[in-house]
Parts: C-alpha cells; structure tokens; sequence
C-alpha cells in the first residue's frame, strides 16, 4: 500500500540548542520510499549520519525564535504484516551477531526482572513465536493503554507496576518479557494508518523462526499500514529528537498518514 506520511514540530527557542533529530523513514527491505520532503525554518546546516541501528539521524543547531520542522514521505508499505505461529526459537548460538544486542538488559527494559513472570505467562506455549505470541496478548489485556498518559518513557518495571501506559511503555514491557527468555526483541517507531488518536506509534519486532516478526500489544490483530523510522533497545535509542539544554521547548506536534491510491 502506498501512504503518505507527515510530521510536523514547532519548536520556541530560547537559547541556540543543539538537536538530533530522527525524522526520516528507515530504508530498508520493510519499505520503499517514494518521495520525501525535509524542510527547516529558518534554513540552517545539518549534518546526515546514520546510527549502529542503521537509523538515519540529523544534527543542527537551532537558533534562536520559532523555528519549524517539516518532513513528509511517499512510502509503499507491505499490505499485509507476516505472522508465523509455530515459529521456532533460534538458539543462541546460532543467533546472528546483530540481534545479539537485544537480548540484553537495557534501560528501559530491565529483562533481568522479568524472568519468573515470563515464564509464568507462557508455561503452556511452543518456544518461539507462540510465546512471543502469548506475551503480547497479556500486556494487552493486563496493562491499559492511555495515550497522552506518559511525557517522559517509564521502565518496563515501572510499567508493570503502574498498569497503564503509552504504546512505547507495553512495547518495552513486552520486549523485557521476550528478552528474559532469550528471545532478541527490538523497538520500532513509526506511523501507524488510521491509528486513534493520531500520533507517532511504537511496536516492537522479535527474532524467531531466523527472522524479525512484528508485534503491537496496543492494537488488535496485526494491522497494516506501518511505516518505520528507527529501531532501537528502548526509547533511549529512538526518540524522534533528542534537545541538549532546557532552551528548546517543542510547542506543538503535528502527525498525519494518509492512504494514497495505487
């Protein structure tokens, strides 16, 4: 399917501050970007890198004012997401070397805390997709999801004990889950078509079956219509802009997908 995606911030800056943004989609085998439209106001030099995630990062300093952020895309994105159950569990040692980094404790998503609870959950499942599987259904029916409830990212800890939270706190639950049984799972952010209310959205992928899988504990079934901008451990990894400073305050933000015609 092809969409239209846009994000727009409006920053008021007080003092010059340094920014990382993280605004433009991933390229990858996931997607395939159409166009793309990357404007700042006022126009200043920014330099382009890509992280150790391969998420295409931009680096200015913002001056002093209003200062505007736009970004838009043409993406065509898969019309259906794959789902395996039955998938097997990869071993260890037979793991790529880059998913080894999401087995990991990291943090916000503190797995060496989960272990007990994680195999309480899935005692009864196929190791592999199944448990991943049964993980996902019980954040999404234990943990209520309240957009606009968390400003800053909670632990998964902190998430359990609260009981509520954004799409990115039951993502990094459920990815603390997956991790203390020894399945690599990552967080992935991005736009999601017709989500309510509309926002920037945050998933999560794990490795099984010799591939990533995608998963959404605050969405029913595994809709479609996603577009991804970075992969990470945690929130920590992918936030859309990082502000070095307190003289940069984000005034407003604005996120539309659209569904385009063929």
């Amino acid at each position: 399917m092809k969409l239209r995606v846009s994000c727009n911030l409006r920053f008021h800056v007080v003092e010059a501050s340094a920014l990382i943004l993280m605004l433009r989609p991933f390229r990858g085998v996931q997607q395939w970007i159409n166009r793309e439209v990357y404007t700042i106001k006022p126009a200043m030099p920014m330099i382009e890198s890509t992280d150790s995630f391969g998420n295409s990062c931009q680096r200015l300093v913002a001056p002093v004012g209003d200062f505007l952020i736009h970004t838009s895309a043409e993406v065509m994105a898969p019309d259906n997401i794959d789902a395996a159950p039955g998938a097997h569990f990869v071993e260890i040692q037979h793991l790529p070397n880059e998913a080894l980094t999401f087995l990991l404790p990291s943090r916000y998503c503190e797995s060496d805390r989960f272990g007990a609870l994680a195999r309480e959950i899935t005692f009864d499942s196929l190791p592999g997709y199944d448990q991943v599987s049964r993980i996902t259904d019980w954040v999404r029916n234990t943990i209520q999801y309240l957009p606009g409830t968390s400003e800053f990212p909670l632990s998964a800890v902190e998430v359990h004990q609260h009981g509520y939270g954004v799409c990115r706190d039951l993502a990094q639950l459920a990815i603390a889950l997956c991790r203390s049984i020894s399945i690599p799972a990552r967080l992935v952010v991005g736009y999601l078509h017709n989500l309510q209310p509309m926002d920037l959205h945050a998933w999560f992928e794990a490795y099984i079956g010799d591939r990533w899988y995608t998963f959404d504990p605050t969405q029913s079934g595994l809709r479609s219509g996603r577009v991804i901008t970075a992969f990470g451990r945690d929130a920590a990894d992918v936030s859309i802009f990082h502000q070095f400073g307190s003289g940069c305050l984000l005034n407003n933000m604005d996120v539309r997908v659209d569904l385009l015609d063929n």
